[in-house]
């Protein structure tokens, strides 16, 4: 198990693939851990050097007092790729995991050569919207609210299936200090000029079934890039790397040899 001390906190990281692969990072979403990607990285091909981490407040990673800002949730993932000596990578970031991709890539460009952001937004949900939300997280708790994410997360047909309760208690787990952090770090985030001046390859993935970001949503933030390739998952919702993990692995595949990324660069 890995840790780095970043930004005033640990973070907890895990490297797979080859040491010396072309570098791919993964972001993930509130309430979730790096066991995100588990699904994708099994399919995704050899010459790559995958990295994942768990965000603060979530997973291994330290819980440091909420709230959080969105600008050191960018800079904890930017010291750990410093300290890692990772340059001219492709990083993918999903819901939060792709406003911190979006904030990275603006601010680095010689760190993050390309972009995938997934089932995410320049801004997600209003500033109250989010207030609600870790009033609730502090009165009732994780466990009470873990029901109502998973219908925003996930398509009918995943939660009547035996894949879904893992999902749900992995949210339960989560820290409520780490996962109030995080609603507090979006409540305050709006990426539309640093985004609409991205000038990188970029794939927009959106879940038709997505409760959270709907593809309406996430379609806009792909029109802000010019260039962008916009991917639309049917059947899938907010997490599909985890209802549909080959054919998210295939979409990821398929950008990475577009661009020259991996084992043929």
């Amino acid at each position: 198990m890995l840790s780095l001390p970043v930004n005033g906190t640990d973070l907890h990281y895990r490297i797979d693939g080859d040491p010396d692969g072309a570098p791919v990072v993964f972001s993930n979403s509130l309430g979730t851990d790096l066991r995100l990607w588990d699904d994708v990285v099994a399919h995704l091909p050899a010459g790559l050097k995958l990295i994942r981490y768990d965000m603060r407040g979530h997973g291994l990673s330290a819980c440091p007092p909420a709230p959080y800002a969105m600008g050191a949730m960018v800079s904890d993932l930017e010291g750990l790729l410093d300290a890692l000596e990772v340059r001219e990578a492709v990083l993918v970031g999903l819901s939060v995991g792709g406003m911190i991709a979006q904030g990275l890539a603006a601010k680095r460009l010689d760190m993050i050569r390309a972009v995938v952001l997934s089932n995410t937004g320049v801004k997600i949900g209003t500033r109250e919207m989010w207030q609600e939300r870790i009033a609730m997280v502090h009165a009732q708790g994780l466990a009470a609210m873990s029901d109502a994410i998973m219908e925003r997360w996930f398509s009918r047909k995943f939660r009547e299936g035996a894949a879904m309760p893992p999902w749900q208690r992995m949210v339960e787990t989560t820290p409520a200090e780490g996962y109030a952090g995080v609603c507090a770090a979006i409540a305050g985030a709006d990426f539309i000029t640093p985004t609409s001046g991205l000038r990188l390859p970029a794939m927009v993935i959106a879940g038709s079934e997505d409760g959270a970001t709907p593809p309406d949503l996430v379609r806009d933030l792909a029109d802000l890039i010019p260039g962008a390739r916009f991917e639309l998952m049917r059947g899938a919702g907010h997490l599909p790397c985890a209802e549909q993990p080959q054919a998210y692995a295939a979409l990821l595949s398929d950008f990475l040899t577009s661009i020259g990324h991996g084992g043929g660069s």
